[in-house]
């Protein structure tokens, strides 16, 4: 298996609905008011934001990596400008070209105060049936939403069901900050030391399907992060459009697509909300959660 296969990362959407992602339900509790900076961001080592041991390399850990050991460190509170969402795709290119300056300068904030090598993903934006990434050639289709391989970002506009979503922009947003949410985990080193675990015990095992849930649930509490941090800060991420993710993470997970390597929908949604309602990076970390937590 090729290294950069390692990174590879689909996001499914197939079978949902969008009543159940915007409709009623209760509010979803405000996010953190300020995301405190990590004490490392001055070269130092505080306990719990230790560096790498060599700057500018990966960390291949999981549940004891240095980002995730702070209890107090989370992404900076800013204006994210998006411009208006519209179901063409024209204007999804904009919308998420512009999504992707945000999360780089949130996520780079970040990784850059561990020492860490951060690049932004590349990304691309397919319109044909098919597309070739370095981990193959995918199909596009209601199962394909944004799929990551090698600090590439794919999205298929064909694969983001529209006619369910329509103008629900937050939805989308979530969606998209999940799969940067593996590019994190991909600069980091997160990812390559659990795709290195996952293919010791095997893919299809219990423990490789375990170890798939934690991966994934942790993208969604990056995601939930992310969202936290910019949602009614002067930009674009309004009130509505956070509430509306809040309530369409209730809608994914294995639950919904009848697979075991993504978590129930009720804790796909859990993780999700936490990242979003806490913005502290140690919330996230699943690798450490009890197996009850990322079923």
């Amino acid at each position: 298996m090729t290294a950069f296969a390692l990174s590879a990362v689909v996001v499914l959407l197939a079978g949902l609905v969008v009543f159940i992602a915007v409709g009623n339900g209760p509010d979803a509790p405000s996010p953190t008011v300020a995301a405190p900076t990590s004490t490392a961001a001055s070269g130092g080592n505080a306990a719990g934001a230790a560096t790498s041991s060599v700057d500018g390399e990966k960390i291949l850990e999981l549940a004891n990596h240095p980002i995730l050991r702070n209890p107090d460190d989370g992404l900076q509170n800013f204006a994210c400008e998006l411009p208006e969402w519209h179901s063409d795709q024209a204007s999804a290119e904009a919308f998420f070209t512009a999504a992707d300056q945000c999360l780089n300068q949130a996520w780079g904030q970040f990784l850059e105060r561990y020492h860490l090598p951060f690049t932004p993903p590349t990304l691309h934006f397919p319109t044909g049936t098919h597309f070739t990434t370095a981990c193959g050639t995918i199909a596009v289709s209601v199962a394909t939403a944004a799929y990551y391989c090698d600090d590439n970002l794919y999205v298929p506009f064909r694969g983001l069901q529209t006619d369910q979503y329509g103008d629900n922009p937050g939805v989308y947003l979530a969606l998209f900050a999940h799969e940067y949410g593996h590019h994190v985990q991909e600069v980091a080193g997160i990812m390559d030391a659990v795709w290195q675990q996952i293919y010791a015990v095997g893919q299809n095992t219990p423990a490789g399907l375990e170890l798939s849930r934690r991966k994934e649930l942790q993208a969604q509490c990056f995601s939930g992060m992310f969202l936290g941090a910019v949602v009614d800060r002067g930009g674009s991420v309004t009130r509505d459009m956070y509430s509306k993710a809040w309530r369409d993470q209730d809608t994914r997970g294995d639950n919904t697509s009848g697979s075991a390597d993504h978590g129930t929908n009720a804790h796909y949604a859990q993780w999700w909300r936490t990242g979003a309602q806490f913005n502290r990076i140690a919330k996230c970390n699943t690798f450490a959660a009890p197996a009850a937590e990322v079923s």
